[in-house]
């Protein structure tokens, strides 16, 4: 797909979700209406393949329940092994999208590697992702990102304190959630591991409050530039501090390469090394 699409679609999903500009836009570059309406399915989620892992998995139990936040009640979408036992605790955070079915797979696949896995839907002190896509992406907005760090915050120590974790929280997020996970490492010294996923990166200055190992996945920075830019400053700052971390680029990897559920995105070479190397991560902390 040719990449001024995709950088259409990126500046649409990020900036300013005006989905009439966007498709006026995407028409201009394709010669029609027509074609442009015929590239949306492309471009957009499909949540019908959000189902690597199903809910009714017998390695895993999943319910839906609302956790204490900072600002009140907070819905999670919990996904634990079926075995008992004490296990390490993950906290799953969206995309710009709010809590969605592929978040909901991924949470259900981490609980099949042997996690308790929560995924907070952090639009709840607005009332929750709505079905609508294009809403809720426009909602995100409206949140403070204080409070939102906050939140997470308390979601981590509701976790540890779970009767089957161990003790151990590590967190991942993707996207927005990618740049939630560095606010929480800088705020948070509780957090044994992090893990990004193209999220922006915390300002270099406050490298130094990291206490998490951290895990940086990033899109090529060719393709992605913004983080593609903003990342090895990080990057720098946090080896200058002694800090525990890895950061990655992944050659012709799209921004959101990880999203099994959209085409134009997804990357199944860099999305399968990311996962790896998330897995290990969580494998050398959250024992």
């Amino acid at each position: 797909m040719d990449q001024k699409i995709i950088d259409l679609y990126d500046d649409y999903v990020h900036h300013h979700f005006d989905r009439r500009l966007f498709l006026d836009r995407l028409a201009k570059l394709t010669g029609s209406m027509a074609a442009a309406a015929a590239l949306v399915p492309l471009l957009s989620s499909n949540y019908a393949l959000a189902e690597t892992v199903k809910a009714d998995d017998p390695r895993i139990r999943v319910l839906r329940t609302d956790i204490p936040g900072s600002t009140g009640p907070l819905k999670a979408y919990v996904a634990e092994p079926a075995t008992r036992g004490r296990h390490g605790g993950v906290l799953v955070v969206h995309q710009n999208r709010g809590l969605n079915p592929h978040i909901e797979d991924v949470t259900r696949r981490l609980a099949v590697a042997g996690y308790v896995a929560v995924a907070v839907d952090f639009l709840s002190p607005l009332g929750g992702t709505p079905a609508d896509e294009n809403a809720a992406m426009q909602m995100f907005g409206k949140l403070d990102k204080a409070q939102t760090t906050a939140n997470a915050m308390a979601a981590v120590a509701w976790i540890r304190k779970r009767a089957d974790v161990n003790g151990k929280v590590g967190a991942v997020g993707f996207c927005w959630g990618g740049g939630v996970i560095n606010q929480l490492a800088v705020n948070d010294p509780s957090l044994d591991a992090g893990v990004v996923y193209y999220g922006t990166p915390a300002e270099p200055s406050e490298a130094a409050k990291v206490h998490a190992a951290l895990l940086l996945n990033y899109a090529d920075a060719g393709l992605d530039k913004r983080n593609g830019e903003l990342a090895p400053p990080y990057a720098e700052a946090l080896k200058a501090a002694g800090k525990d971390y890895q950061l990655y680029f992944y050659d012709g990897a799209q921004h959101a390469f990880n999203d099994d559920t959209n085409a134009a995105r997804y990357n199944k070479q860099a999305a399968d090394l990311a996962w790896s190397r998330t897995l290990a991560l969580f494998a050398k902390t959250l024992a």
